[in-house]
């Protein structure tokens, strides 16, 4: 039975208040069961163990330098970016990533509805990859109900589909991959935009840093 794992993250929300964000995005990391990660994801877990942080990494608190990090410098900072980054690179997998600039549209509904035309705009080029597959697990922790309930109304289409909300966010690296991949290509967005960047964006990245990393995650994309 050939089996597709999908891990999805997202960055941004549906709201257009004062303090809501510019950006929507949604990334997909598309791994095949028959692709074995082990080995990467085992170098993965004593990289993190050497440099002493081991749990999940979570993308937007490790650049601004909160929670779990506010007591990290920025080298560790940079090395724990580092390590899921090389891993993401090796791995034998897909990635995809959809960007709504939000000033194109004032309204949740709206948005909505922009949200599940690219979703469904990806799944119309690649419908015969997906088809190949006897089941698709998703791995979307319904973070945002919203795009949960997207997320299912395009992919119950396929046979074998399941959606898995409850899983161990520290253990599915995959997932980390797919919040790495939100802010990274949001930040190319405002690049390419001329849109700015917050303090803390420009004091862990430099334009050849994503540049650099573009380049090689590029080679994966779906």
């Amino acid at each position: 039975m050939r089996r597709l794992n999908i891990f999805v993250d997202e960055t941004g929300e549906f709201g257009f208040g004062k303090d809501a964000s510019l950006l929507y995005g949604v990334s997909f990391t598309f791994h095949e069961q028959t692709d074995d990660i082990i080995p990467q994801l085992n170098r993965l877990n004593e990289r993190l163990n050497r440099i002493g942080y081991t749990k999940m990494i979570h993308m937007a608190d490790l650049i601004m330098k909160r929670g779990d990090y506010s007591k990290f410098e920025i080298s560790k900072r940079k090395s724990i970016f580092n390590a899921i980054y090389q891993f993401s690179r090796r791995i034998p997998v897909k990635y995809y990533t959809i960007i709504i600039d939000k000033k194109y549209t004032d309204n949740s509904r709206t948005l909505r509805q922009q949200v599940s035309s690219e979703i469904n705009k990806m799944i119309k080029e690649h419908l015969e990859y997906f088809n190949k597959f006897d089941k698709i697990v998703m791995y979307y922790d319904n973070g945002q109900e919203t795009l949960g309930t997207i997320l299912d109304s395009i992919f119950l289409r396929f046979d074998g589909f399941e959606h898995r909300i409850k899983f161990d966010h520290e253990e599915k690296r995959l997932f980390q991959v797919s919040d790495m991949l939100t802010y990274i290509d949001k930040f190319d967005y405002k690049y390419k935009n001329k849109m700015s960047f917050t303090k803390s964006e420009k004091y862990f990245f430099s334009i050849n840093d994503i540049r650099r990393i573009l380049k090689e995650l590029n080679k994966k994309r779906f």
